[in-house]
């Protein structure tokens, strides 16, 4: 089906990325061995003391294995750090391991893509992006993430799983953009879709984007982040576009997950809606993360493919700056929007002003809010004649470094 399509296609630049990529990991690897110390401090350097963890007092290992499964490629991770739990969404099957990789429990059942995750550790709840898009139904799923402590759940029998309808996101998702009066559908060559809206994506908590007090202050606000479709003959969908809600009044949203009658329960406004320019990017931002350290965000994405944009991998907006009232470039009527600032980092394309990286982070990326990344790594293995997907999570150190700021610590690497 269409979202089982965008999977695949997303897959298809995997191989000449991975190489670049692997060269890139190769290369750090060799710098930070040459220059031990100085790159990746003894609290992450080899051993078990890779990942000491000294807020909760538990070490957290430099590689947490994912497993194999006949389902589609890793999108995502979320980390349970006291619990001690990581979560791996395979697109169509949510599973759960220990710290050492063991499966403790996994949701079986979805027909749609399950993208980006976040564990919430306000309420012990996991949230993660779910598209059908032949329903023009986005939501965010809600997982009881206690409960899940078996394999096999089902997503739509059991009550595990709930869901609250985005209508934002299906606004602009379905708009008609080129005024015929006929929404054209999952597809990316037409005017259609405000912004190139394909849906969501990357999903993080976070502190509010707009730098307002009181009460949005009080707790993180779930960011979402849009799907963004390539193309390269429109000028509108140059940005990356992220949703705040306030989730602690989602109760009286949500409602169990079943795809044969969508439901629309959800709130009617965001708490927020921003605008980071960026160059078009290949489904728009995969995996969306707050680092609480530099209080920057993460956004990492498929390489975009116009040809006048420096299509970096991983993009850093500027969490100390908030958004600033001003034009939301090339919409086809003048727009004002809320805008977000890239930081002064990485590489600079001075065509455009961009900043970005070269660095993983597309198939999964976790930070631990003081310098260290999870990074995935996606990859398949042959078991019994089935090609099944893999997912390993990897710990990585920020050095600030381009083109990848990105370094695996010691112990880290196969």
């Amino acid at each position: 089906m269409t979202t089982l399509e965008k999977a695949t296609g997303r897959g298809g630049k995997s191989g000449r990325r991975a190489g670049r990529r692997a060269t890139a990991r190769a290369g750090a690897a060799v710098v930070a061995a040459l220059l031990g110390s100085v790159l990746i401090p003894q609290t992450a350097s080899a051993g078990t003391d890779a990942g000491n963890d000294v807020r909760g007092g538990k070490q957290l290992p430099a590689v947490i294995d994912g497993g194999a499964w006949d389902a589609g490629h890793v999108q995502g991770m979320a980390l349970d750090r006291k619990g001690g739990y990581m979560y791996f969404s395979f697109t169509n099957l949510l599973v759960k391991t220990d710290l050492r990789g063991n499966p403790v429990g996994s949701v079986t059942g979805f027909t749609g893509h399950l993208g980006d995750l976040d564990f919430n550790e306000r309420d012990g709840r996991l949230y993660g992006s779910l598209e059908y898009k032949a329903a023009e139904s986005f939501y965010i799923a809600v997982f009881d993430a206690d409960r899940i402590d078996r394999m096999g759940i089902d997503a739509q029998t059991s009550d595990i799983v709930s869901t609250v309808y985005l209508k934002e996101v299906v606004e602009d998702y379905t708009a008609d953009m080129d005024g015929n009066g006929v929404f054209d559908g999952n597809t990316a060559n037409t005017r259609d879709h405000r912004y190139g809206c394909s849906g969501i994506d990357g999903v993080a908590f976070g502190p509010d984007l707009g730098g307002h007090g009181g009460r949005k202050r009080d707790a993180p606000l779930l960011t979402v982040a849009y799907g963004i479709y390539s193309n390269n003959a429109r000028s509108d969908n140059d940005h990356q576009v992220l949703l705040q809600y306030d989730v602690r009044r989602w109760k009286k949203y949500e409602r169990p997950l079943s795809e044969s009658a969508p439901h629309t329960s959800g709130p009617a406004h965001t708490d927020g809606k921003y605008f980071a320019y960026t160059g078009n990017t290949t489904y728009g931002v995969q995996n969306l993360e707050y680092d609480a350290a530099s209080h920057n965000w993460q956004m990492a994405v498929y390489e975009g493919k116009k040809p006048d944009f420096p299509n970096y991998s991983l993009f850093t907006v500027d969490g100390t700056k908030p958004a600033v009232r001003g034009p939301v470039r090339g919409q086809p009527e003048p727009e004002q929007g809320e805008l977000l600032t890239l930081a002064r980092q990485g590489l600079y394309d001075r065509a455009t002003g961009l900043r970005g990286w070269q660095a993983p982070g597309e198939y999964g990326l976790v930070s631990l809010g003081d310098g260290r990344y999870y990074v995935a790594e996606s990859g398949t293995v042959e078991e019994d004649g089935v090609t099944k997907q893999t997912g390993r999570a990897v710990l990585h150190r920020w050095t600030g470094r381009t083109p990848n700021p990105l370094a695996p610590v010691r112990g880290a690497t196969r």
